[in-house]
């Protein structure tokens, strides 16, 4: 089974944003097991926002979890960022 940790790059990898595990306000262990990897193969539209990440990708795949989208300076990404612009807070550095 993977863990958080590896499912986590794996949504860098396809994505290009970090995305954080959460249950009960806090971030989930990376070495805690989860039943599945990230299936998705093909990375969410530029213009769809963060929380369109979470409703569409993320939460169906990984139901228990909440989830929050880190920008490169390690601040929390608004649900209504575009993917885009976190994105490019990657590329900046």
């Amino acid at each position: 089974m993977p863990t958080v940790g590896s499912v986590e790059k794996r949504i860098f990898k396809v994505e290009g944003v970090r995305a954080k595990f959460m249950q009960n306000g806090k971030n989930v262990r990376s070495d805690k097991e989860i039943p599945t990897q990230y299936g998705i193969k093909r990375m969410l539209k530029n213009s769809a926002s963060v929380s369109d990440l979470i409703r569409i990708r993320l939460k169906p795949q990984f139901p228990g979890f909440d989830f929050v989208v880190i920008k490169n300076d390690g601040h929390q990404a608004s649900g209504q960022t575009k993917l885009y612009t976190v994105r490019d807070t990657y590329l900046e550095n």
